[in-house]
């Protein structure tokens, strides 16, 4: 209840303060959970219908009427939309984020566009990864399972200034 949030009200505040139906997934439940995606991630959710289509395409929604191109719930990703104005919703499959480097999931559910616009009609996700200083060195994941066949990541963050990663 302790952990801090900035989906709710556009400022930083504990999960224990926040006027809203919220449920935060963090990077230690990430990592304890085996998953491979940022939708899978999101089946964690209460209220979030999260459907795999095929291999490549997800169905998500909250508040019912899922399907491929479900449009009504604002997706973002360090506080900018990744909404695809093609067909007024998200592409799943490209959002590409490692998931080591997701710092938490912020997840609302129910109506958030008088804060958010238009888009959140039914909830709004917020993907807040991790700063370039707290990435630092290399980082090398690999998988292969069932149904992913094989997977991977690499990834290298280095120092350039003082101030600069």
């Amino acid at each position: 209840m302790n952990l801090e949030i900035t989906s709710v009200s556009k400022k930083a505040q504990k999960v224990s303060e926040a006027a809203a139906a919220i449920f935060v997934i963090t990077n230690e439940d990430i990592r304890r959970s085996g998953v491979t995606s940022i939708p899978e991630a999101l089946r964690m959710v209460p209220g979030l219908q999260v459907a795999r289509i095929d291999a490549n395409n997800w169905a998500i929604t909250s508040r019912g009427f899922n399907d491929r191109y479900a449009n009504k719930l604002l997706v973002l990703m360090d506080g900018r939309s990744v909404y695809t104005p093609l067909y007024s919703g998200v592409y799943w499959d490209i959002q590409d984020t490692l998931l080591e480097d997701i710092e938490r999931i912020e997840v609302i559910r129910g109506p958030g566009a008088t804060l958010w616009g238009a888009n959140a009609v039914n909830g709004v996700i917020n993907i807040i990864t991790k700063r370039a200083k707290e990435t630092q060195g290399v980082l090398v994941t690999a998988g292969t399972g069932t149904e992913e066949r094989g997977f991977g990541g690499v990834r290298y963050g280095a120092k350039i200034g003082d101030d600069t990663y």
